[in-house]
């Protein structure tokens, strides 16, 4: 599975520009499922079994980026940020074009300023030192570059968030696959723009038109020294099952069949209570006149950032979780 990952996280694929991203998805379940497209907006979709009830799961190919939105007249970029772009990350970073142009953020006034600039003040140095054009536009995008790193149990990387759900979907379907006849009609679906507004989300799902939604995503994890924002998950402590979070408040039904699967199995979990952010799920909850959902998440260190950081064990209980829940008959009461 962790070859897998770095395939994942090592790929380019900011919002809006997941092409790269479904690729590589679709080479690793095309011979899982018994039937796989690309949906008009981009999205994924990958059926597996039939009969029971119509499950999706979701979880998104995009990371947070940034497009440029002009060039000035020294040849730095100007940009707009693709998704929740801290601007305390920025100074120093590097960020990778589709092209293979690599820039560094720098911002305006003083280098080793102590107050935060506003975006606006930030650019992208792409010289190199011979006035030759580096091919970026007006209009492409950028990801953040950094390479894979294991440390122990713990995966470090840039777009963990949500590269490690696309992981465990794809983990699922090779357990469901060596299984065989499910006893649902699951769809597993590798959604689009999630980071700007959960959009590929709400298009499959008006078009499914599941019983049943649960998306697949990081959670934040500040049990680090002094972090704000306490919550009830550690990095190591199992999957993390929703139970809120700004989009969303998760049907007891839906919480109770995660927890009761968790249970019956052995498989460590924590509940995640998320005072800021939403998912895939707050998107598929709302599609035509409603669809139960909820969220298996993966608890994350320093989330939006180029050293995301998850464990091992919570991703394999995450992936055991998945299974149990779609490979078996569901009801909701």
């Amino acid at each position: 599975m962790k070859d897998t990952i770095k395939k994942l996280v090592e790929a380019w694929g900011p919002s809006g520009f997941e092409h790269h991203v479904r690729a590589l998805i679709q080479a690793e379940v095309q011979s899982l499922a018994d039937e796989v497209r690309v949906d008009p907006v981009g999205n994924l979709i990958c059926r597996m079994g039939s009969g029971g009830l119509k499950i999706m799961v979701a979880a998104h190919m995009d990371e947070i980026g940034m497009i440029v939105t002009y060039q000035d007249e020294a040849g730095y970029l100007r940009f707009d940020p693709l998704g929740g772009v801290f601007p305390e990350t920025l100074s120093g970073n590097r960020v990778r074009f589709e092209n293979g142009a690599t820039g560094v953020v720098g911002h305006e006034g003083r280098p080793f300023r102590h107050d935060v600039p506003e975006i606006s003040a930030f650019f992208v140095d792409v010289s190199d030192g011979a006035d030759t054009n580096s091919g970026v536009k007006v209009g492409d995008a950028a990801g953040f570059f950094r390479p894979y790193e294991e440390r122990g149990t713990r995966i470090i990387a840039k777009s963990l968030d949500d590269r490690i759900g696309c992981a465990i979907g794809i983990e699922a379907m090779r357990k469901l696959a060596a299984l065989g006849n499910i006893p649902n009609e699951v769809y597993f679906v590798f959604t689009v723009q999630e980071e700007v507004g959960v959009r590929g989300a709400r298009a499959s799902a008006f078009g499914l038109a599941p019983d049943l939604g649960i998306a697949l995503d990081v959670t934040a994890c500040p049990d680090t020294p002094r972090s704000e924002g306490k919550m009830a998950v550690k990095l190591g402590g199992g999957t993390a099952i929703k139970v809120y979070d700004r989009g969303l408040v998760v049907p007891p039904a839906v919480k109770n069949l995660m927890v009761e699967r968790a249970e019956a199995a052995g498989i460590p979990y924590q509940m995640e209570v998320l005072t800021r952010g939403s998912t895939d799920a707050s998107a598929i909850s709302l599609a035509g006149a409603g669809v139960p959902s909820g969220c298996i998440s993966v608890p994350c260190r320093f989330v939006h950032t180029v050293s995301e950081t998850v464990d091992m064990v919570d991703v394999q209980a995450s992936v055991d979780l998945l299974v149990e829940i779609v490979s078996k008959p569901v009801q909701l009461a």
